[in-house]
């Protein structure tokens, strides 16, 4: 009896080994699955008003000299909205980069622009199918993509917005435009005191955004000079992101930037910034 009372625990403890090695093999799995589909996730980098190529040339070309990502397409859209693709992107290729570019770079319509990202993604994803994507704004390219996410947030049918890089956001409005340097101040759940017709229409976005599903980073830089600004952005206008999706948001993160290599236009040629969008986007 003690022999076949040896056996049974023998034979129960060796499933109890099988079960955690078929559980962890599942598991790496699992994490290899979700590996593949982030590093074939695209990221479409999004110049601001006046922008161009140079806007995100040294960003991107940072993400590369890091062995992080390639950039493989540049998506040129005309001033009627047309969208033309130049490159190539292999199914070998991982972190695949996309640089866009607008013709009609001060156009100061953001659903307009909003309404192109969409065709941009369209676009891309008749080329290469991708079912999630990254993002990396400046300046007006946050607004144009806050405008793309309040039309189509829910969109089923278009592919998931996974990762966005706020950088230099102005939410709340422009300095010399609809703001003041340390006009704006923001309530304790991170709500502006004061609201324009812009930030109204995206507030719909606290309600919209899939929950759980985007990882924000938000940059944004101070001069140090008592503007509590970039120059061109309050802080609090950029801060202003966090009230309209932090609630539904899967993880939100702030991260501000001092000095002179702060200035608005500065930031996207930062090598602090560049290493900080890097290591949270990949």
């Amino acid at each position: 009896m003690k022999k076949w009372g040896f056996l049974l625990s023998g034979g129960f403890l060796l499933v109890i080994i099988l079960s955690i090695l078929l559980i962890n093999q599942r598991s790496n799995q699992a994490r290899q699955q979700a590996n593949r589909v982030r590093d074939s996730a695209p990221t479409f980098y999004l110049h601001g008003y006046g922008g161009s190529g140079r806007s995100s040339d040294s960003m991107i070309e940072a993400a590369e000299e890091r062995g992080r990502a390639t950039k493989v397409l540049t998506a040129i859209v005309s001033r009627t909205g047309q969208v033309a693709l130049e490159g190539h992107w292999t199914d070998s290729t991982t972190r695949p980069i996309i640089q866009v570019i607008y013709k009609n770079n001060r156009n100061p319509n953001y659903r307009q622009n909003g309404d192109w990202v969409k065709r941009v993604l369209i676009a891309v994803n008749r080329q290469h199918h991708f079912k999630q994507f990254n993002v990396v704004a400046h300046s007006m390219g946050n607004l144009t993509l806050a405008f793309y996410l309040a039309n189509n947030a829910q969109n089923k049918k278009m592919p998931q917005l996974a990762k966005f890089v706020s950088i230099a956001g102005h939410y709340a409005g422009i300095i010399g435009m609809d703001d003041r340097a340390n006009q704006n101040h923001l309530a304790k759940d991170g709500r502006p005191q004061q609201i324009n017709a812009t930030y109204r229409q995206l507030m719909g976005l606290r309600h919209r955004l899939p929950k759980n599903q985007v990882q924000f980073l938000n940059v944004y830089g101070d001069l140090s000079d008592g503007s509590d600004s970039d120059g061109r952005v309050s802080n609090v206008s950029s801060q202003s992101l966090r009230y309209l999706v932090a609630p539904r948001a899967k993880s939100y993160r702030e991260v501000e930037f001092k000095g002179r290599k702060a200035q608005h236009s500065q930031l996207h040629e930062n090598e602090a910034v560049n290493k900080t969008v890097i290591d949270f986007l990949w």
